[in-house]
C-alpha cells in the first residue's frame, strides 16, 4: 500500500498505536507535532514497541490553534486520524482555554482534509462526548448518547470533547463536500506504556501499584490502546464506518477497587503495595478539599458507566481482548521501563 495516511498528535498514547497499526498495514504515516523537536522521542517509543519506519514516516509542524502546516499535512493524503487535542496545563483553567482549540483544532484539520481531498477523516473523541451529565442509567451508554452540558459538574475536558466531536459533525453536515467523517470514542485506555511521558489514564494504574491508600468508589471502562487503533483503522477504510460514531470498551465497565483486586492477583510480588480497599466516599469528598486532583473525582463517587461496543462488533467486526489483560499489560510496561516508583 503505497497511501499516505496522516495521523496528528504524533506524541500521544492513542496516536503512537495508530502509527504503529498502519505502519504494519502497510501504509506510509505522516504525522503532525508542535515541534520537531519530539521526532525523536515519536521514533524512540516505536522502536520500544518493535518499530523502526525510516521514511516511510514523516513528520510535519502544525499547532491546533494556528492554521500554518496543516495544508502541507494532508496534501497528498488518503486518510487523516484526528486525535490531537489540547491538553490545557499549569495555570490554564479557564474553560474556553479547553474548549476553543478544541472546537477550532477539530474545523481547521476538516478544511485541510477537504481541502486536499482526502477520503475519510476518523476523529479520536472520548467516551467523554458521550457520558457526562446523566445520572444513574439502568442501561449500558451507547452511541446514541451525547453528553449533557446543562448539568452541574461537567468538567471542561468533557465539554471540550462533545462541543469539538459536534462542531465537527456539524461541519460535514453543512460544510463537508463529500469528506467523509466517522468517531471513535474510547473509554479509559491502557496498555503497554512506550515512554515516560504517558497519558493520565495511565496514572489510574501507577498510582494503584505504586500503593495509593484506597480506591474511590469510580466505575470505568477500560479498552486496551492497541485494541483502539485497530478500530481506528476499521473505521477509517470500512464503508460502514461513514457517518458513524463508535464506542470502545473491552467487556463491561468495573470499580476501581476491582482494578486493584486483578492487579493484586495477576503481579506477584510487583504487587505487594497495592492496597484492594473501597474508599468511603466521604473520606474522597473531605480529601478533596485539600487536593485538587481528587475533585474531579466527587461527581462520578457511586456512578457506573458502563457502556457497550455492540456496534463496532457488529458494523465492523472489531472485538477487544480481556480488559484484565490490558489492566496487567499496562502494570507489566510501568515496571519494564522502570516508570513506578522506587524502580
Amino acid at each position: 500500500m503505497s497511501q499516505t495516511v496522516v495521523v496528528t498528535g504524533g506524541t500521544g498514547f492513542i496516536a503512537q498505536y495508530c502509527i504503529l497499526a498502519l505502519l504494519d498495514a502497510g501504509y506510509r504515516v505522516r504525522s503532525t507535532v508542535r515541534s520537531l523537536a519530539r521526532e525523536a522521542e515519536v521514533r524512540g517509543h516505536l522502536k520500544v514497541a518493535g518499530a523502526e519506519p525510516g521514511d516511510r514516516l514523516s513528520f510535519v509542524v502544525a499547532d491546533l490553534t494556528a492554521d500554518a502546516g496543516w495544508a502541507e499535512a494532508t496534501a497528498g493524503c488518503a486518510y487523516v486520524i484526528h486525535g490531537a487535542s489540547p491538553t490545557p496545563t499549569g495555570d490554564q483553567t479557564r474553560e474556553d482555554e479547553w474548549i476553543r482549540p478544541a472546537v477550532d483544532g477539530n474545523l481547521r484539520v476538516l478544511r485541510a482534509a477537504r481541502g486536499a481531498g482526502v477520503k475519510r477523516v476518523v476523529l479520536t473523541s472520548a467516551f467523554g462526548a458521550i457520558c457526562a451529565g446523566h445520572g444513574p442509567m439502568n442501561r449500558p451508554f451507547n452511541e446514541t448518547d451525547w453528553s449533557d452540558l446543562t448539568a452541574k459538574n461537567i468538567w471542561p475536558y468533557q465539554k471540550s470533547k462533545t462541543l469539538a466531536e459536534r462542531a465537527a459533525w456539524d461541519f460535514i453536515a453543512h460544510e463537508g463536500r463529500g469528506l467523509e467523517l466517522s468517531a471513535v470514542n474510547p473509554v479509559t485506555v491502557l496498555g503497554p506504556v512506550l515512554g515516560a511521558d504517558y497519558s493520565h489514564s495511565i496514572r489510574l494504574i501507577k498510582n494503584i501499584m505504586d500503593g495509593q491508600p484506597g480506591n474511590p468508589k469510580i466505575n470505568s471502562g477500560f479498552v486496551d490502546v492497541r485494541d483502539v487503533a485497530d478500530l481506528h483503522l476499521r473505521a477509517m477504510t470500512q464503508a460502514a464506518a461513514k457517518g458513524e460514531r463508535f464506542l470502545a470498551i473491552a467487556g463491561e465497565s468495573m470499580w476501581l477497587a476491582d482494578v486493584a483486586k486483578v492487579l493484586k492477583e495477576r503481579m506477584g510480588p510487583a504487587g505487594s503495595k497495592i492496597s484492594t480497599r473501597a474508599l468511603p466516599n466521604a473520606v474522597v469528598r473531605l480529601g478533596a478539599l485539600k487536593d485538587p486532583a481528587l475533585r474531579g473525582a466527587v461527581p462520578l463517587l457511586g456512578l457506573n458507566l458502563n457502556a457497550t461496543s455492540e456496534k463496532a462488533m457488529r458494523l465492523l467486526g472489531w472485538t477487544a481482548r480481556p480488559r484484565e489483560e490490558a489492566i496487567v499489560a499496562t502494570a507489566e510496561s510501568l515496571i519494564r521501563l522502570g516508570l513506578l516508583a522506587d524502580s
